[in-house]
């Protein structure tokens, strides 16, 4: 099954957990910060407690960057645990998530769909200077960089899909969206109508009951020959 619609002009990506190793980058940075503390602490019920923080403070305003965003969704998840927070904590966090390295097959895999004349461009819930560690690491085949500081929103909130293809200089049709977090990326596409590739890792997120992307893929490696088949490379 091929996607619909004409060849796209660009390709935009999520980032964390789609290029970017999040998941593994995350449970590494939590294992250093929890280790520092007393007690027996279960990191998976510690992460999914942060994780439900940041994205209740994502959705608040006025706008607040990521690193704030981080640094106080740490502080109430150690404070629902029990835990002293110390602003180094919040530290290590950030400085760890800019120095996550990407999946092994992202690098090659941009370089192709550069070479094929797509254009790459990275939509993410991040601050310029949180992603620029990880972007050095993708090839030097991204050819722009959307963050949330930049849109003054986070996924899912149209807001900063908008402003990307503002920035891009493109309608929703001209481009197809490769993510892998449903309940940021695909809440969004439902809303706003734009393709989508879903790279299912599995880590066990799963699909919106009423939403469904135009394909499904394992990793990234798998999108070449997609879209050869709709007849785009």
């Amino acid at each position: 099954m091929t996607i619909p619609g004409d060849r796209p002009t660009w390709l935009t990506f999520d980032c964390y957990g789609t290029l970017i190793q999040w998941d593994e980058g995350l449970l590494a940075a939590m294992d250093r910060i929890l280790s520092a503390k007393e007690g027996d602490i279960d990191q998976d019920a510690f992460i999914k407690v942060y994780d439900w923080h940041e994205h209740e403070l994502e959705k608040q305003r006025p706008h607040r960057s990521f690193k704030d965003v981080t640094a106080q969704a740490l502080a109430l998840a150690m404070d629902e645990f029990g835990l002293p927070f110390d602003p180094a904590d919040a530290e290590m966090l950030t400085s760890s998530i800019g120095s996550m390295p990407p999946f092994p097959e992202v690098v090659e895999t941009l370089g192709m769909l550069s070479a094929a004349g797509f254009r790459l461009a990275i939509i993410s819930n991040t601050d310029n200077a949180i992603i620029a560690g990880n972007v050095a690491q993708l090839g030097g085949f991204v050819d722009r960089v959307i963050t949330a500081e930049q849109a003054q929103a986070y996924k899912p909130s149209p807001q900063i899909f908008l402003h990307a293809w503002e920035m891009l200089g493109i309608d929703s049709d001209q481009l197809v969206h490769i993510c892998a977090s449903p309940h940021l990326d695909h809440a969004a596409a439902r809303e706003l109508g734009f393709r989508t590739i879903w790279v299912d890792r599995g880590t066990g997120r799963k699909q919106l009951s009423d939403y469904r992307p135009n394909r499904i893929v394992p990793t990234l490696d798998k999108v070449p020959g997609i879209f050869a088949a709709a007849g785009w490379m």
